[in-house]
């Protein structure tokens, strides 16, 4: 057995967040990393193994003394860095760019404070992987990767080792641990043993990990010793004590026939990507919040000279922080939410605060005739694209003879919709603005009698139907559920029954549905007890239905637009149900179908099996129409987006929004609730949020279902001016890109320097030639990126230095 070897894994999993709040997460990695060093020092040869920067920073904010003790053994190589993020987060539910950033902010602290970067990325307690991850990691410096979950019953693989492949073509060689990443404080033998028997050749070599873990604790003095006993046996393989590093590079010089995996790595405990929606929705709010203020915070000190904020890292780091999968996942106990709240308060809290700091420098440097009785008001459209938008915001002064026009002076259709504020003397606005590109456009509320009001006619509605020129929605005034979505430009029924159906499920699995894969014992339908049209006018009409199920009600407000061809729903939950699901059905009326995931920067086609999938903002049935009329055999789809939500299912031609789901806090098969004890329910209480409908002819990505969807959940910000003179027109762009496919995600500060940093990525997994224009600066970027390939930019101060690409690290 010499022949073959074991690599002797030494680590300590720490969850800074699960059973216990981050305080007893911060002390328990002091209390680790003490024990590591100690056995270091107890034994020449022992390696160490570990991850997440934030647990550094603790320490190093904590204990500079203990501190300069793991700088020096990381400087003699036997402690090693792994993972160079800032947490082990959720690989699913955060967006794109979060990922980014854990690897910015992470590879950095260790480059900056230990001297090193981390090679290989490590998430070994993840309950998910997606499938862009490769490009993520090797463009942040890691051409490696370790995981254990999804385990070989949840997901088949071709082996232990393989070559992971996104659909750039970027690839990392990847490794599942066998049985678990901790062991406890005793004689290894039987782990070890266990893990004997998955030595085949040409595969003759494993990496074991050992050690205390999930609340720390590390190597015992009894495990390293039971690893001496062994190899010194001849019936046990070469037993090394050593670090990923050394693993995979022996397994690449090694040369050995490694096969590829071109997927995402699921699924394992189902439920979380639904459990506790709070922390959910805080997260999707955080990350745009954060975009858009970078975004205008960057464009803001080049054109007007308003100072960068110098906090956006705390604020990220926070964000990065709530990601860990024990948090975002929503398996913690109930007080650690609180502490996520306040976390996320303190980023948002930073976000909008930048944010208004940028806009308001640009909407004061606007040059804005005075005018007697005029309102200006400024709308910010964050996207690289000429967006279409509905805009609303709260106003005073506004009376009959009111009229509101853009920096043309041409009018623009609005309407009042229900104020914020019951006091007198606020109304709300409601309008379609047609905004220029990462750029902003000047309105004006003006009051004058000499101007006659745009006649602008409404859509058809009443109490049960909604018609624009696109589309006619119905509902069934007894049930609530939509009972037909025509769309007339191709006379067709989008749904084959009853739609947008408050569905309620059996669901007795514990927090994260270990072991449960399909959630489809239904109980109930949500009934209405009302439906009724409640807005209406030339922008758009407004039907509600609202409806209850035992203690529990759901408000749904169905909003067409005149000239918007999509249907809007926010919706507001009062959840009082216990070991339930909610979920929103809709029955898709194609054939033929295919079904796409939003995945972060990516997407995915995953099979119609019923199964609970993770996904990002949007998801898309699309197929083929039903024979019969001129339409007939064509292509067609319905795209389904929202600003809150992650988790999806399709069974039996329904594509379902998995609302929320309410267990116990932080149950844990195979514990059994006591018939009459007392706990505490996820998701209980009021909740909103909104999804949008967009049926389309043709593929999604013909239907620009990402724009829609990034528009839905990073919207346009409005700033109330005055009139003053100023340099900047009443109508700017900042940033356009000549191609569809490419979307502008990021533009922020370099994290040294006055440099400008500028992420894109591609949508479609098509090869693509791309120029993206920066006017103001008098700069352009070329580029060609592949299928799904994200690149980065570095846009010098200097006017006369070129324009380079750099990696996610900014190195």
């Amino acid at each position: 057995m010499k022949h073959k070897k074991l690599y002797m894994i030494g680590n300590a999993h720490l969850d800074p967040v699960w059973l216990w709040q981050w305080q007893e997460g911060f002390q328990e990695t002091k209390a680790t990393f003490r024990s590591a060093l100690d056995r270091m020092k107890e034994y020449d040869d022992f390696i160490f193994t570990s991850s997440s920067a934030a647990n550094y920073e603790w320490v190093e904010n904590s204990d500079r003394k203990m501190f300069e003790e793991i700088k020096e053994r990381v400087r003699e190589g036997r402690w090693q860095i792994v993972g160079g993020w800032w947490i082990q987060p959720d690989c699913n539910i955060p967006g794109g760019e979060s990922f980014v950033r854990q690897g910015l902010y992470g590879q950095r602290y260790f480059k900056e404070k230990l001297g090193v970067t981390a090679k290989v990325g490590y998430n070994v307690d993840s309950f998910g992987h997606h499938g862009m991850l490769p490009q993520i990691l090797l463009k942040s410096g890691m051409p490696y990767y370790i995981f254990m979950r999804p385990m070989p019953n949840e997901k088949g693989l071709p082996g232990r080792l393989f070559h992971w492949e996104s659909d750039d073509g970027s690839r990392v060689m990847t490794y599942r641990i066998p049985f678990e990443y901790c062991t406890w404080g005793k004689d290894l033998e039987k782990h070890v043993r266990r893990c004997m028997e998955e030595l085949k050749d040409p595969f003759g070599n494993l990496m074991v990990f050992y050690g205390v873990g999930n609340h720390g604790g590390g190597p015992t003095k009894e495990n390293i010793n039971s690893i001496k006993r062994m190899n010194a046996l001849p019936e046990f393989p070469a037993m090394e004590m050593a670090a990923p590093n050394e693993f995979f590079a022996d397994m690449e010089a090694l040369n050995l026939p490694i096969p590829v995996v071109h997927d995402d790595l699921q699924h394992h405990a189902s439920g979380c990507y639904a459990v506790h929606s709070g922390i959910k929705h805080w997260n999707r709010l955080a990350e745009n919040t954060l975009l858009a203020a970078e975004k205008w915070s960057s464009l803001a000190e080049i054109v007007t000279g308003q100072p960068y904020p110098t906090d956006y890292h705390r604020a990220w780091k926070n964000v990065l922080f709530n990601q860990f999968h024990d948090i975002l996942a929503g398996t913690s106990l109930e007080s650690a939410y609180e502490d996520a709240r306040n976390m996320h308060g303190e980023a948002m809290t930073i976000a909008e605060r930048g944010l208004n700091y940028a806009i308001q420098s640009f909407s004061w440097n606007i040059g804005i005739e005075q005018e007697d009785g005029m309102k200006p008001i400024v709308v910010f459209n964050p996207h690289s694209w000429e967006s279409r938008v509905n805009v609303e915001l709260e106003v005073g002064g506004i009376k009959d003879t009111t009229v509101l026009v853009d920096e043309t002076g041409k009018q623009v259709p609005f309407q009042l919709v229900q104020s914020q504020a019951t006091a007198g003397g606020r109304f709300r606005l409601s309008f379609i603005a047609d905004l220029p590109s990462m750029g902003y456009r000047v309105y004006k509320v003006k009051t004058t009698s000499s101007e006659p009001k745009l006649a602008a006619q409404p859509i058809k509605a009443n109490d049960f139907a909604l018609e624009n020129d696109r589309l006619r929605l119905e509902f069934d005034p007894k049930t609530g559920f939509i009972s037909s979505l025509l769309d007339k430009k191709v006379q067709y029924e989008v749904f084959r029954g009853p739609a947008a159906r408050p569905v309620v499920i059996e669901d007795k699995s514990d927090t994260w549905s270990h072991n449960v894969f399909h959630f489809n014992n239904q109980i109930g339908d949500f009934m209405a007890t009302s439906v009724q049209r409640v807005e209406h006018g030339p922008v758009k009409s407004v039907i509600r239905v609202s409806s209850e199920f035992g203690s529990s009600t759901i408000v749904q407000d169905f909003t067409l637009f005149k000239e918007l061809d999509y249907i809007d729903v926010k919706v507001t939950v009062d959840w009082r149900e216990q070991f339930k699901m909610l979920k929103l059905v809709f029955p898709v009326n194609l054939i033929f179908t295919k079904q796409t995931y939003e995945i972060p920067y990516g997407f995915k086609e995953r099979e119609h099996n019923g199964e609970e999938e993770p996904g990002q903002s949007w998801v898309d049935y699309g197929g083929i129409l039903r024979d019969g009329g001129e339409h007939g055999g064509t292509s067609y789809g319905v795209s389904l987006m929202n600003d809150a939500k992650y988790s999806y299912s399709i069974m039996n031609k329904e594509l379902a929004i998995t609302v929320l789901r309410s267990p116990i806090y932080a149950h844990h098969d195979p514990v059994v609730p006591e018939p009459q004890g007392h706990y505490s329910f996820i998701d209980q209480g009021i909740q909103t949020f909104t999804y949008r409908i967009l049926p389309h002819q043709g593929s999604w990505e013909q239907a620009g279902t990402v724009k829609h969807a990034m528009e839905l959940n990073q919207r346009p910000t409005t700033i109330i001016e005055s009139y003053h003179e100023g340099e900047l027109p009443q109508k700017d762009s900042f940033l356009t890109v000549d191609q569809d496919n490419i979307i502008v995600s990021v533009v922020k500060k370099a994290e040294e320097g006055n440099d400008l940093i500028i992420r894109a990525y591609e949508t479609t997994r098509e090869t693509t030639e791309a120029i993206i224009r920066l006017p103001r600066m008098d700069r352009e970027i070329s580029a060609r990126f592949g299928p799904c390939e994200i690149k980065t930019f570095r846009v010098p101060a200097d006017p006369s230095l070129p324009i380079t690409e750099t990696d996610l690290i900014e190195w």
